[in-house]
């Protein structure tokens, strides 16, 4: 008994040996090959860095007739005594105030965007200073326009009011969610036509969408019509144009 359980261990020995030299030589040989039990899609090789890719940006671009305006306006007073222009000032400031708001602009739609108290010491003809002191008092504010057939007409106001500063006036869209749908769906054409063009230059073929991802501040994603050219006792002609917006989008597809 003893006897037949040592000839199975020797056996079992010598059948482990042949089998690591026989792979030993299929290695050698070129001929060795390690099978997973279960093969992974392109798109998971192409995930887990196994697999070749294409990726690609989209563009999608979409244009529309803006909504609302945004005006920044305001008031500068100067004077040689800063008491003195700092109440000028606030008297012009609270008549502009005053002429928004009967013009329809909500006390939610102005907005305080700049305050500013500064001296100007002037210099002689000598090149030396003359001990004068020119005081600037300035304050604007951002108003937000919901009715863009009165833009011209809360311009005119204003001036009329007192408002000497009219720095700029912004067109967008009150909600661009919508917009912004429409382009990402743009967008994924545009990504789905380059990825093609790249695959067909390469004799391959596109698979399935491996990442996607949104580009963010790669772009610019608004693009408002400005005007400018307000000024001289009434408001110039305003155009509102149209807003555009767009969207990038990051995609990798696997290549079958």
């Amino acid at each position: 008994m003893k006897r037949k359980y040592q000839f199975l261990v020797t056996a079992a020995v010598s059948a482990a040996i042949i089998m690591l030299v026989g792979t030993v030589a299929l290695a050698a040989a070129g001929l060795y090959m390690s099978v997973s039990p279960t093969e992974a899609s392109p798109a998971q090789q192409a995930e887990s860095g196994t697999g070749r890719t294409i990726t690609v940006v989209g563009e999608g671009k979409v244009s529309a007739q803006p909504d609302m305006a945004q005006i920044n306006m305001g008031i500068e007073v100067v004077g040689p005594d800063v008491k003195e222009a700092s109440s000028q000032a606030e008297t012009a400031m609270n008549g502009l105030l005053a002429a928004l708001k009967g013009e329809g602009v909500a006390d939610n739609d102005i907005q305080t965007s700049y305050y500013n108290v500064w001296v100007e010491r002037p210099y002689g003809q000598q090149g030396g200073p003359t001990g004068e002191a020119i005081y600037h008092v300035s304050n604007s504010v951002n108003v937000t326009v919901r009715d863009l057939n009165n833009v011209a007409n809360i311009l005119g106001q204003a001036i009329e009011a007192g408002a000497n500063n009219i720095n700029s006036i912004n067109f967008s869209m009150a909600d661009p969610t919508p917009l912004r749908s429409e382009a990402r769906e743009k967008a994924v054409t545009n990504a789905e036509a380059k990825a093609a063009e790249l695959a067909g230059l390469n004799g391959v073929q596109v698979g399935e969408v491996v990442t996607i991802s949104e580009v963010v501040g790669g772009a610019v994603p608004y693009e408002y019509a400005a005007v400018a050219g307000v000024g001289g006792g009434g408001a110039g002609p305003i155009s509102p144009g149209e807003v555009e917006v767009t969207v990038q989008l990051q995609i990798t597809y696997a290549i079958q």
